[in-house]
C-alpha cells in the first residue's frame, strides 16, 4: 500500500500527478488555507505533508497527527515550523534551499532600476492623467541626473550644416 500525504495547498497539476504515482493523496484544489484544526483533521492518519508558509507546524499539530513521518516545506525556510519538535517526534522535515537566489536577484535589481528611474512615480502621474503629451522637459523630470547630463551635446558634436 502506498504511504498517504496531504497537499495542503494548490500545486502544479504535473507535480501533483507525479506525487500519485508514489502516494495517496488528499490534495486541495480550492486552495483553501486550512485553520489548525482544519489541518489537524486532515492530517489524521497521513504519513506526510506537502506544506507551504501557510502551514503552521508544532508541538500540538505533532502531538494530534501521531502517524506523520515527513513534512516537505514547499519554501526556502522553516519559519512555519518547530524543526526541534518534528525532530524529536521523528519527524524528517525539507525545504527548497536556493531556489528564489537567482528570483531574488533578479528582483532586487528590478527595484534598483525602477527606484533610480522613478518609475512608480512616473506611473501614478501618467495614471493620473497629469501627462497630456511629450515635452522637452520630461527627461529631466523622470530621469536620473546622469541620463539627463548625457543627453548634452557632445563635445564631438558638429553642427548641422556639417552633415550635409
Amino acid at each position: 500500500m502506498k504511504p498517504s500525504i496531504l497537499v495542503a495547498r494548490a500545486i502544479f497539476p504535473e507535480v501533483l500527478e507525479r506525487l500519485r504515482q508514489h502516494f495517496n493523496v488528499d490534495d486541495n484544489p480550492d486552495d483553501d488555507t486550512f485553520t489548525p484544526a482544519q489541518l489537524q483533521a486532515r492530517l489524521q492518519g497521513k504519513d506526510g505533508l506537502f506544506a507551504t508558509m501557510s502551514e503552521r507546524v508544532d508541538t500540538q499539530l505533532l502531538a494530534a497527527c501521531p502517524t506523520l513521518k515527513a513534512v516537505a516545506n514547499m519554501a526556502v525556510g522553516y519559519n512555519n515550523i518547530d524543526v526541534d519538535a518534528a525532530t524529536s517526534a521523528g519527524v524528517m522535515v525539507t525545504n527548497t534551499p536556493d531556489v528564489l537566489n537567482e528570483t531574488t536577484a533578479d528582483f532586487g535589481w528590478a527595484l534598483l532600476m525602477a527606484a533610480a528611474r522613478r518609475i512608480t512615480e512616473s506611473e501614478h502621474w501618467l495614471r493620473d492623467g497629469q501627462w497630456k503629451k511629450w515635452r522637452y522637459d520630461m527627461a529631466r523630470r523622470w530621469a536620473s541626473s546622469a541620463w539627463a547630463a548625457s543627453a548634452r551635446q557632445s563635445p564631438d558634436a558638429r553642427p548641422a550644416s556639417a552633415c550635409r
